[in-house]
């Protein structure tokens, strides 16, 4: 089941140095959210502390709340929340197995008694893979191309049923085909996860996306429904923005 994530007043710094100040929005479930805005802004940060990846980073303080249906996820051990939030990277990252081995690792690291077989299938299609890699789900995941690669590494996200799933820049190194693909697969996930994707391309944001929420740096300066963002902006600043003006 999708959930549903709250931020309230979150604030992070690297060695003293804010990056990320005051946020405060929700992340509605079962929809896409989008964050834009140009490098350095904090989006990437804001994304890794939604499943405490953040605390992984020497000299990194998060302040403020982040809760996951309504529940503190500093309450949460950090093994359970990223189950419940999956994490997409920019570039691939598949473990050197094959690719039924890379999309079955999280089940079977957690000892999930599931069906395999299903799991396998229900996970490809998702990722809109399954067609192209059913007759060779032995093979080694780097015989795959770069975005076949970033889909497989989709699927494994989705394998252990997560509540939501994080993607950050998806498709920045990808050819238009895959992109297509992974949007695709995004699109035909709406409604069965929570979807937050972090993206530079403003046309993804505009196609794929129910909310969109624009930072500036570190601040969040305006948050709605994508149409709205993009068609009738409320702040200059995220007016400039859409229109190609800066970033």
């Amino acid at each position: 089941m999708a959930g549903s994530i709250d931020i309230h007043g979150l604030d992070v710094s690297y060695s003293g140095k804010r990056v990320v100040k005051d946020v405060t929005m929700n992340i509605p479930e079962g929809m896409v959210t989008a964050i834009i805005g140009p490098s350095g802004c904090g989006k990437t940060t804001l994304l890794r502390c939604l499943n405490r990846l953040s605390e992984c980073t020497d000299g990194c303080r998060v302040d403020g709340v982040i809760k996951l249906d309504g529940r503190d996820i500093y309450e949460i051990d950090p093994l359970i929340l990223r189950r419940r939030v999956g994490m997409v990277f920019q570039r691939p990252n598949p473990f050197p197995k094959s690719i039924k081995e890379n999309v079955l690792y999280g089940v079977r690291a957690n000892k999930l008694k599931l069906d395999n077989n299903a799991v396998l299938r229900s996970s490809l299609e998702k990722a809109a893979l399954w067609g192209e890699v059913e007759n060779r789900l032995n093979s080694n995941a780097y015989n795959l191309s770069l975005g076949q690669q970033q889909r497989l590494c989709m699927a494994r996200c989705l394998a252990i049923s997560p509540e939501v799933l994080l993607m950050d820049e998806p498709a920045s190194s990808l050819d238009p085909l895959s992109t297509a693909k992974i949007e695709a697969g995004i699109i035909s996930m709406r409604g069965e996860y929570t979807i937050v994707i972090v993206t530079h391309n403003m046309q993804q944001a505009h196609r794929i996306s129910d909310y969109t929420a624009f930072m500036y740096l570190g601040e969040l300066i305006e948050a709605g429904e994508t149409k709205q963002i993009f068609e009738s902006p409320r702040k200059e600043e995220t007016r400039a923005y859409v229109e190609g003006r800066f970033g």
